[in-house]
């Protein structure tokens, strides 16, 4: 019994500690930030089946390798984030007339280009106890590296803010999401739209080291009538695993989409390091 204790207070402490705030496979933040003078560096691959681009018109299977994020502890409450990928490529199956196909300079059955960068700075507000939840919140932009040409990008630049929550309880951490996007109209640039970020997620910590998670995460267009082109609902559903052995952890996850302009399955794997790499003065 004493075995059983120590093991399962072992695995509760990895995971609520602050170093592991990101959350590969899981894209739902935590309020818990990385430390201060601690950063964060994470990488891994996305594989989406039927991916629908409505502002291109494009539609075919996504690889994203690799995909990254950088965090820094600017302090023991705030962090700096920043992620992105290098090369996005599409092997596509269909194409249908779409408001900005007309830009496309796609010529073959595939197209690739980079991911869009997003810079982030997510602060905890209150600290977690007994019986209130930790909550922080999340200013973040997306920038316009993705190009239309291609049909994987908006050439938009995006605003977002949300609310984060989080709990554990005994083994199981609880987190969630809420908030506010201000997304661009790709064909439009007067003109934005406003929706709902939501996100839930859970980690149950099964044996030491090792954790099981699922989350939903995604955004609701809020604009009555037809949303501009690209901002409309999406949502995804994610289960999926990660083991942490030191400084380093490593996960798999499947994901299913919510709408029909999501993939309809995919998978993601990755490994996350955490280490020292700066004094706070």
């Amino acid at each position: 019994m004493r075995r059983t204790l120590t093991a399962a207070t072992l695995a509760l402490l990895a995971l609520t500690s602050p170093a592991w705030a990101q959350q590969r496979p899981l894209v739902t933040e935590d309020p818990e930030t990385i430390g201060a003078g601690n950063v964060l560096v994470e990488g891994g691959v996305d594989v989406a089946h039927d991916v629908f681009y409505p502002v291109s018109g494009l539609q075919g299977n996504l690889v994203r390798l690799p995909t990254l994020g950088l965090s820094f502890g600017l302090s023991s409450i705030a962090e700096l984030q920043i992620d992105g990928g290098l090369y996005n490529r599409l092997s596509i199956s269909s194409r249908t007339p779409a408001p900005l196909s007309g830009m496309l300079d796609v010529t073959g059955n595939s197209t690739s280009d980079v991911e869009d960068i997003v810079l982030g700075t997510k602060i905890r507000v209150l600290s977690e106890t007994e019986t209130r939840p930790s909550i922080g919140v999340r200013f973040a932009t997306r920038l316009p590296n993705a190009g239309n040409e291609s049909g994987l990008g908006l050439d938009t630049t995006d605003f977002l803010a949300t609310m984060l929550l989080g709990k554990t309880v005994q083994s199981i951490r609880v987190v969630g999401n809420v908030g506010l996007g201000i997304l661009g109209d790709p064909t439009r640039g007067d003109r934005q739209n406003d929706v709902l970020l939501y996100g839930l997620s859970v980690a149950r910590a099964v044996q030491q080291g090792l954790e099981v998670v699922g989350e939903i995460n995604g955004r609701v267009n809020t604009r009555g009538g037809e949303p501009p082109p690209g901002t409309d609902s999406r949502g995804i559903v994610r289960v999926g695993g990660r083991f942490t052995r030191g400084t380093v952890r490593v996960d798999a996850g499947l994901l299913f989409g919510l709408t029909s302009r999501d993939p309809s399955v995919g998978f993601t794997a990755g490994a996350t390091w955490v280490f020292k790499g700066f004094t706070v003065p």
